[in-house]
């Protein structure tokens, strides 16, 4: 039986060793702290999922089988931590103008719905919206929220089922892809293949990430909206801001969830060890955002300020490769790494079972293949 070592315990990092499993590997996963690590990229209360990826139509048309990469997972768990919601996209007169023909275009091939809201009645539908500047307002299909520290916690919970050996708390200090072994917490553990899907830590242990995919320091506030607005929120979509100066997304309060405010914009800059409170500096960028796309947001209670990790690269890609004859890493890229982390994990077994040309496979995560493009 070949064996598969995981370094990293976040969707990626899990969904790999699901993936592996299935196939028959023996497989072992080495996580830094606890599983689910509450430190990783991966862990949160809720995060967006959907379709519309405007000039990114690649990552568009990933979409169809990352849902159903997320079902297999839910008949597996027995439990479906999803729920469908429309998503509002907010274009303002300082927009990027390519986004919405792309993203038409790739929603109707896909067969997804798509409408646009008459800006007159944005004031009854979302009265918490500040429609300074906004030119459109489209609603789309195909979307909704992923819960995703209880899908960690399924998956963990599961691959123990699946005779997975977890090692927990076990620091990866060094990777050998010639060799297809590691060393955690000073010894040494050997396989068949290693794979890399650290996160923000991964160019630590692979150093052709270095420069290349950034960790990237970013903060999100937890709110609760004040009571007349209470109603609205409940009935929200999921909400993105595609202003020049306010590209913020929100995720509306669900299934125990807090209302969340981040942004899009990434700092580049940060230690992944580093604390998780928010500060000042980290919050008061996307509290001013937040302002200009809510109107009365100093009316709502600030829950907590949290800074996480993603991890970045120029053109916002997934990096899937092999880093050796004996390795792989996957590298998760801005905010598209949870919705398509479970499908990444697919995607590496089939590269560590040599189903697919990498370089094929490459293209296909970076979101450069696009059905019908000449």
């Amino acid at each position: 039986m070949a064996k598969a070592l995981i370094v990293g315990g976040g969707i990626a990092g899990l969904s790999s060793a699901w993936a592996l499993a299935r196939r028959g590997f023996a497989v072992e996963l080495f996580e830094q702290g606890p599983l689910p690590n509450s430190r990783s990229s991966s862990y949160d209360e809720h995060r967006i999922i959907r379709h519309a990826y405007g000039e990114m139509e690649g990552y568009a048309h990933l979409m169809p089988e990352a849902f159903a990469t997320w079902e297999r997972l839910w008949r597996e768990t027995g439990r479906r931590h999803f729920e469908s919601l429309p998503a509002l996209y907010i274009l303002r007169e300082d927009d990027d103008a390519g986004w919405y023909e792309p993203a038409a275009r790739s929603l109707g091939a896909m067969h997804i719905g798509f409408r646009d809201i008459p800006l007159d009645d944005a004031p009854r539908l979302l009265p918490m919206v500040n429609l300074d500047g906004a030119s459109r307002l489209v609603e789309t299909e195909g979307a909704g929220m992923l819960f995703p520290s209880r899908i960690l916690t399924d998956l963990v919970l599961l691959l123990a089922r699946l005779g997975v050996r977890l090692h927990a708390d076990a620091r990866v200090q060094r990777v050998d892809p010639e060799r297809g072994t590691l060393r955690a917490d000073g010894h040494e553990h050997g396989g068949d293949v290693v794979v890399v899907a650290a996160g923000a830590w991964a160019d630590r242990l692979v150093p052709g990430l270095r420069g290349v995919a950034v960790p990237s320091r970013q903060a999100v506030i937890y709110l609760a909206p004040p009571p007349e607005l209470v109603a609205a929120w409940d009935a929200a979509p999921v909400i993105i801001d595609f202003g020049r100066h306010s590209r913020t997304y929100t995720l509306p309060p669900r299934q125990g969830t807090r209302l969340k405010v981040g942004d899009h914009i990434f700092t580049r800059r940060g230690d992944p060890d580093e604390d998780r409170a928010a500060t000042d500096a980290d919050a008061d960028p996307l509290w001013a955002a937040a302002q200009r796309t809510y109107r009365g947001l100093d009316r709502y209670a600030v829950l907590e300020r949290r800074a996480c990790f993603y991890t970045v690269t120029e053109d916002e890609r997934f990096i899937l490769r092999p880093i050796g004859p004996r390795g792989w890493v996957c590298s998760a890229c801005s905010g598209h790494g949870f919705k398509l982390g479970a499908l990444m994990g697919e995607a590496v077994a089939r590269g560590v079972a040599g189903d697919v040309v990498p370089a094929h496979l490459a293209d296909w995560a970076a979101g450069r293949i696009v059905p019908g493009a000449a």
